[in-house]
């Protein structure tokens, strides 16, 4: 009889899997499994760990491959990770251990170090052990983000993560080009990636999604955007209790390595304008979801604009350089 899959770590990817990356993604351990999420087409590699499940997504693109991978996710708990980054090789034990002390949470956020790309020490440095959680003492969220960094940097605790305060008010500010949010600040997480949540709530959050999706149409069609935040504030929304705790971050020795690369080098450019949209359309009774909205409906537009007039203006001086080489009849 097979032993329960404790945590399923969930991977799309193009396939150009870095031989460091599989390496360190394999040396993780523990009863956990590996789901590696393919565009369709794509030749996958072949795995002599048995931990590993390789998946073709029938549609192509970041949304939809890892939603097809957390769909079929078999552990107790599920992390969606890059294929960039990096997790502690005990991590699977450190997650038992904290749902076990902490069973009503929803998630864990696991400490966080975000590294250069090109810092090859500081990614390839050995890891730190893992906290013993007995000993680590349980404070309340601090109002401010500066704050507790500064309060918490040089300790290992356990914080309390706060759900996302989905109802607060519309702001008509919103609705003004040059508006800035506030709906973000705090320690409550919008985003779903590396973190650790419970299989059976993620699992329930994206039947609903896609659900949803097929009332309108399809996901598979929207453009430049990706399931990150849309799944995180998607999954708060359905089960949302006004300033109930849903779990805990951790401070310390990281366990999560985020490789942080310029934004004129990633593969493409992302909006997140159609996932607020199904946000707001899926939850219209939430006030924070329409001020996420119209925020990034600004900037959706701020950008094409942006585009546009770099398009336009590289049209005219291809014009005038030519016309000018033509030189006098």
């Amino acid at each position: 009889m097979n032993e329960t899959i404790l945590l399923s770590i969930v991977t799309p990817t193009r396939g150009n899997l870095s031989a460091y990356w599989l390496e360190q993604l394999i040396s993780i351990e523990g009863n956990v499994e590996f789901i590696l999420v393919y565009p369709p087409g794509q030749k996958a590699q072949k795995f002599d760990d048995l931990r590993v499940k390789v998946i073709i997504s029938p549609y192509k693109g970041e949304v939809m491959q890892r939603a097809v991978g957390l769909i079929n996710a078999s552990g107790t708990y599920t992390i969606a990770l890059d294929d960039d980054d990096f997790l502690h090789p005990q991590v699977a034990r450190l997650v038992v251990k904290y749902f076990e002390s902490y069973p009503n949470s929803w998630c864990l956020r696991l400490c966080k170090k975000t590294i250069n790309y090109q810092d090859t020490e500081m990614i390839k440095r050995a890891w730190d052990e893992l906290p013993d959680l007995a000993k680590l003492a349980v404070i309340e969220p601090a109002p401010k983000p500066t704050l507790r960094r500064k309060l918490y940097a040089d300790y290992e605790i356990l914080e309390e993560v706060p759900i996302s305060p989905l109802n607060n008010k519309f702001k008509l500010s919103s609705l003004l080009l040059y508006s800035k949010r506030t709906d973000q600040n705090g320690l409550h997480p919008e985003n779903f990636n590396n973190k650790v949540w419970k299989t059976d709530i993620t699992q329930k959050a994206i039947t609903d999604l896609l659900n949803f999706t097929q009332v309108m149409g399809s996901i598979t069609w929207i453009p430049f955007w990706n399931l990150d935040r849309l799944l995180g504030l998607f999954l708060q929304a359905r089960m949302f209790q006004p300033g109930c705790i849903i779990g805990h971050r951790l401070w310390g020795e990281e366990q999560v390595r985020y490789i942080q690369r310029p934004s004129n080098i990633k593969r493409e450019v992302r909006s997140m304008f159609a996932g607020d949209m199904l946000l707001a359309l899926r939850f219209p009774q939430y006030g924070y979801l329409w001020n996420l909205f119209f925020y990034e409906m600004w900037i959706a537009l701020k950008v094409f604009l942006k585009t546009r007039f770099k398009w336009i203006r590289g049209l005219f001086f291809r014009f005038l350089s030519t016309f000018a080489n033509r030189g006098p009849a």
